[in-house]
């Protein structure tokens, strides 16, 4: 008996899956699922391709509504989706981009190897856990008044490095020199800016998390090298936050917002969630303003956890921070929309990418590629659970082309939270961990238990499809030796 979404789902070829047009009444494009069919009985049970096509309803949608095999159910928009509008006559939704605006993951590189740190790991995971705020509400070591606020908000990074956390070269490995523009703080609400203003410096819970891991298998050695990956036992170290509960401020704020604008404006949705406003509305361009805000103090927030872990490792190591080497290899973002341009039907057009769970993938000579990496294409960091691995990627042609520069941003649940905490404890997920040798850190028992292993996809399985389809190409992988969670 064929499975149920055999019905619905049409395959283009082994990893590329079309949900058409005339699935609902109103799809102004099909759906567009990257996925391997293994994982297309959990898709269909988790009714998340019910979001893709919902999302196909869009005004301005072009080409398809797009989804990443690290696909899972979100607000409005599924977790792991792309969509790109029109500027001219589409829309930009808040659901399309998430609450945690700009959540992304900074990568350094390091000259330790295994050796060196596994003997020390227990004391650098204590000083970090010590060293960088982490937890729910957590605040930070770094107190602003809201006119500091508002610097943060238009600087991004460079209010970091102007404070001294950081230096000149991390700002040319972040995506947009950490620094999206049209930021606009008169845009952003006091309830935001309040929430904001302790939490800025913190890592925050959830799937947030740190990571000291070491490199254990390479693909592609030329590309490694060029991002100073040189050899397998290599230790990195993996920043994963975004904008706390600022961000989710900003997004709550204008969800409010543009859901009364779909009403002015007369847009039909399927889905309320879907809440949204013509890109060149006053709405939508407030919403464009405020979100660049939210980016800005996420790329901050990273860029000052990102001298805490240096600061912790000299302590530790008892090395300087040159011998340790400590270098950023890139940052980027999964949770953001950016005015981008691409040919469509033959012709250049100016559209609002949303990226929802999604990376950004460029290929080699792309303007938007930092100098450093031009000739090799923009890095892709995916991080999976804490129990399993993490994988480098980089861009490509075949991404330019079929999904908007976009690929996965990580490995996606399969469980909710609250069923994790219902099937696991975490003491167990502790014990496990330790039995890998993965020593970990964590503010809570329950905390851990809803970032097992168990409840993630196999980050391998996800990163395997992305690469053969071909919109993101494997480079090295990385094991981790060390976690902090909130």
């Amino acid at each position: 008996m064929p499975a149920p979404w055999q019905e619905v789902l049409k395959k283009i070829d082994d990893y590329r899956w079309e949900i058409p047009k005339s699935y609902k009444a109103g799809m102004l494009v099909p759906g567009l699922i990257f996925a391997s069919e293994s994982m297309l009985n959990h898709i269909w049970q988790d009714q998340v391709f019910q979001q893709v096509a919902n999302v196909a309803f869009l005004p301005g949608i072009v080409d398809h509504s797009l989804a990443m095999p690290d696909i899972h159910w979100g607000y409005g928009f599924p977790i792991g989706g792309v969509a790109a509008t029109r500027v001219k006559d589409g829309v930009i939704s808040p659901g399309g981009v998430g609450f945690d605006i700009n959540c992304g993951v900074r990568l350094l590189r390091t000259n330790l190897t295994e050796e060196e740190v596994r003997p020390k790991i227990e004391p650098l995971v204590a000083e970090l856990y010590a060293n960088v705020p982490s937890g729910l509400g957590s605040e930070g070591k770094i107190r602003v008044s809201e006119k500091e606020l508002n610097e943060v908000l238009i600087k991004g990074s460079r209010w970091a490095l102007e404070k001294g956390f950081g230096e000149a070269e991390d700002i040319v490995a972040t995506e947009e020199a950490g620094c999206l523009k049209g930021a606009n703080p008169d845009k952003i609400s006091s309830k935001a800016k309040k929430r904001g203003i302790p939490q800025l410096g913190t890592l925050g819970s959830g799937n947030h998390f740190l990571e000291v891991e070491v490199v254990d298998e390479i693909y592609d050695h030329d590309v490694a090298k060029a991002m100073g990956i040189s050899d397998v036992g290599q230790v990195l170290i993996l920043i994963h936050t975004g904008s706390r509960g600022f961000g989710h401020q900003v997004c709550t704020d204008y969800v409010g917002l543009l859901g009364e604008a779909v009403k002015r404006y007369g847009i039909s949705l399927p889905d309320r969630q879907l809440a949204c406003a013509p890109v060149n509305s006053a709405e939508g361009q407030d919403y464009l303003q405020a979100m660049a805000c939210a980016a800005n103090y996420a790329w901050t927030n990273r860029q000052c956890i990102t001298h805490w872990v240096r600061e912790s490792l000299v302590k530790v190591l008892g090395k300087s921070r040159r011998e340790l080497g400590l270098e950023q290899i890139y940052d980027v973002c999964h949770n953001i929309a950016k005015i981008e341009e691409y040919t469509v039907d033959g012709k250049k057009q100016k559209l609002c990418v949303h990226r929802k769970g999604a990376t950004r993938a460029f290929p080699a000579g792309y303007p938007d590629v930092p100098d450093i990496y031009r000739d090799i294409g923009q890095p892709v960091l995916i991080p999976g659970d804490m129990g399993r691995c993490s994988y480098i990627a980089v861009g490509t042609e075949t991404a330019m082309k079929e999904s908007f520069g976009s690929t996965c941003h990580g490995a996606g649940r399969v469980q909710s939270r609250a069923a994790a905490r219902r099937s696991l404890r975490g003491a167990d997920v502790a014990r496990a961990l330790r039995a890998k040798g993965i020593t970990v850190k964590a503010g809570s028992m329950s905390s851990l238990a809803e970032e097992a292993s168990e409840a993630y996809k196999d980050v391998t399985e996800v990163v395997e499809v992305t690469h053969k389809a071909g919109i993101s190409r494997k480079v090295a992988r990385a094991i981790p030796m060390g976690v902090i969670k909130g």
